[in-house]
């Protein structure tokens, strides 16, 4: 007998950040039984509200009706309500929703966001990404991801120049890469690394397209990522590389430190200061796709 493919209308708000945790999912949803991906329009906010009392009937009514509705960002929420109240489907939103968490079939939402114990809600380890496991990992490839300064973390350019000589020092037999942000400063690349450097090439961020990360990621059997850059390191997790962390000023304690810290904690990262005391880089016991557990969790409780 033939399965039966899932419908899934994909929100998207334009984030790029956003349409990657979104694009997780439905991707993960994709490698457990086949899919067809819809992209619906956003409804303005007001004709979202008309679509759920019924006072817009033509709302995506020439679509096909969805078994699943996925969107992450605050744009996409009141137009999951309003497909799920006209054409159906379960709604699943990323990140900690705007609305109340009660009004979604199931919110899954980042431990360091502190969610409250739900029915509805799933924990998750950091925001979902696109990254797969990769099979072809190479131990003498190093990737350096440089951020900039953030909300939650200063900046320090001589500091993180010296951490990043420490790691280049340590092992004279591995290539790198390095690449930067759209937050990195102009001052950090004013004082690039040692040209005379055979073993690093730099590769501004300006210069990377949508599919360079991956494609470095899927080779880098070790990464190293500035504090700030919290998404990066769960991208580098996913995809089974060791990961270390370069320090930054931390302006404060913050949800997106304190979530570092517990990584560090349970062996996932190596912060800078750990490996300098004892150059080696934590090698996690078991795999990390986030993505991947939450596609299970809907297809075992929803479509069994």
């Amino acid at each position: 007998m033939k399965t039966r493919q899932w419908r899934i209308w994909r929100f998207s708000d334009g984030k790029a950040g956003h349409d990657n945790q979104s694009r997780g999912l439905t991707e993960a949803l994709a490698r457990l039984r086949p899919v067809e991906v819809v992209t619906p329009r956003l409804l303005s906010p007001a004709s979202a509200l008309l679509a759920m009392m019924d006072l817009h009937p033509a709302a995506w009514r020439i679509l096909p009706a969805p078994d699943v509705l996925v969107g992450a960002g605050h744009g996409t929420h009141l137009s999951l309500l309003a497909a799920r109240r006209t054409r159906g489907g379960r709604a699943v939103v990323l990140m900690r929703p705007s609305l109340p968490l009660g009004l979604f079939d199931l919110c899954l939402i980042p431990e360091h966001d502190s969610p409250p114990a739900r029915a509805n809600g799933l924990v998750t380890r950091g925001a979902l990404n696109r990254i797969q496991a990769s099979p072809a990992l190479e131990p003498k490839q190093g990737l350096f991801l440089i951020g900039g300064p953030s909300a939650h973390f200063g900046w320090d350019d001589a500091g993180l120049r010296a951490q990043i000589a420490a790691v280049l020092a340590a092992d004279p037999a591995m290539q790198w890469t390095l690449t930067t942000s759209r937050r990195t400063p102009a001052s950090f690349l004013a004082i690039e690394h040692d040209p005379a450097n055979a073993r690093l090439t730099v590769v501004p961020g300006a210069a990377t397209g949508p599919d360079w990360l991956p494609a470095r990621l899927a080779r880098a059997g070790q990464v190293w990522v500035s504090a700030d850059s919290v998404s990066m390191v769960y991208e580098a997790l996913t995809a089974g590389a060791v990961v270390g962390v370069l320090e930054v000023p931390r302006k404060r304690s913050s949800r997106i430190s304190r979530g570092l810290d517990k990584l560090a904690g349970e062996g996932w990262i190596t912060p800078f200061a750990d490996w300098q005391r004892h150059p080696r880089l934590n090698r996690p016991t078991h795999t990390f796709n986030e993505a991947e557990r939450c596609a299970r969790w809907i297809a075992e409780r929803w479509f069994a």
